[in-house]
């Protein structure tokens, strides 16, 4: 019971910024490309408590956590983004899409500046949890910015496949978001997830490593 608080408090301010600021970022480049839905409604916001989302939040990354998953992942309330009052729709749903991806690649790259920080500075009360934090926070970012590249509508990547595909071929695509939840469990609950993720995740660490020295 004391190594799953220990796990939980290191893990909880890195799941909790990874799947709120992804969401945020959304938001804010649909604002950027003329949907002002999100910002309206008040969900481009740094606040988690505007993003948590019970299940996809709190639930999941816990049952994770405590069946000892191969990876840690979750999800917000989905920042509601009109493409219709996009002014390029199917241009501009690409850099909406991307975005949220981006902002955990981002944190990723930030959460590996600070461990090799930590790993730099003379040790203090805060440098193992600091690290282990750390370590977490490029693992959850990882695997999440992974993930939603996926080409599965409605995640991220499958948006960004029906905006670079051709009008029709892009329509046809699109239809697969109504599945798209049943594909995902799919994945997940018969290990095709992990199968996928694992050796993507493997190389993105590597290039983390390779890039601070860590």
């Amino acid at each position: 019971m004391e190594n799953f608080i220990q796990t939980l408090a290191i893990y909880a301010l890195p799941v909790i910024f990874a799947i709120t600021l992804h969401e945020a970022a959304h938001g804010y480049v649909a604002r950027h490309f003329g949907d002002p839905t999100a910002w309206q409604l008040g969900r481009i916001s740094l606040n988690p408590l505007r993003h948590i989302d019970l299940v996809g939040t709190i639930v999941l990354p816990v049952l994770l956590l405590v069946s000892h998953a191969g990876f840690l992942f979750g999800w917000a309330k989905p920042v509601p983004v009109d493409f219709g009052r996009l002014r390029k729709p199917k241009q501009d749903m690409l850099w909406v899409a991307a975005a949220g991806p981006a902002a955990n690649l981002l944190m990723a790259l930030g959460w590996a500046m600070l461990l090799k920080l930590d790993i730099l500075l003379p040790e203090h009360a805060y440098s193992v949890p600091l690290a282990e934090m750390a370590r977490a926070g490029i693992e959850v970012n990882a695997v999440l910015m992974l993930l939603n590249l996926l080409p599965i509508p409605p995640l991220d990547g499958g948006r960004i496949a029906v905006s670079l595909l051709p009008p029709k071929a892009a329509w046809r695509y699109s239809q697969l978001e109504r599945y798209g939840f049943i594909i995902l469990l799919a994945l997940l609950f018969f290990g095709g997830l992990d199968y996928i993720l694992t050796p993507l995740r493997w190389y993105f660490l590597f290039f983390i490593k390779a890039i601070f020295a860590l």
